[in-house]
């Protein structure tokens, strides 16, 4: 498996966030917030460092002038993902 994958998903809340984001598509801040239980701090850094590796997209935007922001998982996050879970199922005995 790819070093990269492995580094960035055996992170338990990456992995939260980037699971939650294929099933749903695209969630906003807060929701990630609510299905990782991690706090506001340690999810923006999280998911700087997975738009960094290219695994989810990041969109700012206001809406009734409050700021928004929306986490859409990639293709790439998505094949990764893949790559990720197929690994473990490996290990199964």
């Amino acid at each position: 498996m790819n070093k990269e994958i492995e580094k960035l998903l055996f992170n338990p809340i990456r992995l939260k966030i980037v699971s939650f984001l294929i099933s749903v598509e695209s969630s906003s801040f807060k929701k990630l917030i609510e299905a990782s239980g991690a706090t506001k701090g340690n999810i923006s850094i999280q998911i700087k460092k997975l738009e960094d590796a290219g695994f989810i997209k990041i969109k700012k935007k206001f809406e009734k002038n409050y700021p928004l922001t929306v986490c859409y998982i990639t293709s790439k996050g998505k094949k990764s993902f893949e790559i990720f879970f197929q690994y473990l199922k490996s290990y199964e005995g």
